[in-house]
């Protein structure tokens, strides 16, 4: 399994559509879920709500299977960045990290 970790810095006033499109269910969770090698994604606010800080797990079971969306979706991957860009202040990818077993 593979999780891929962001970070991402949200204004107050983004912070509803923010959650909606990125929780569990949300808009990236069903682009994902175009994919039978997706598995879930969590997302995370920080202790300090009001911070603004979230961060997104996106579980895969291969890094390959993961690159091979990314490829089949870019089109709809970008477009729904594109869509969200404006609701963050800044993002970060922490990393790609394998389970050890």
């Amino acid at each position: 399994m593979v999780h891929i970790i962001w970070e991402f810095k949200v204004s107050s006033s983004y912070r509803a559509e923010f959650e909606e499109l990125y929780r569990a269910d949300g808009a990236w969770a069903q682009l994902f879920a175009r994919d039978s090698h997706y598995v879930k994604t969590t997302l995370l606010q920080t202790a300090e709500a009001d911070s603004g800080t979230y961060l997104t797990v996106d579980l895969w079971k291969s890094r390959e299977a993961y690159s091979q969306f990314k490829h089949r979706f870019a089109d709809e991957y970008s477009q729904l960045d594109k869509r969200c860009e404006a609701l963050t202040e800044s993002e970060r990818l922490i990393g790609i990290f394998e389970e050890i077993v």
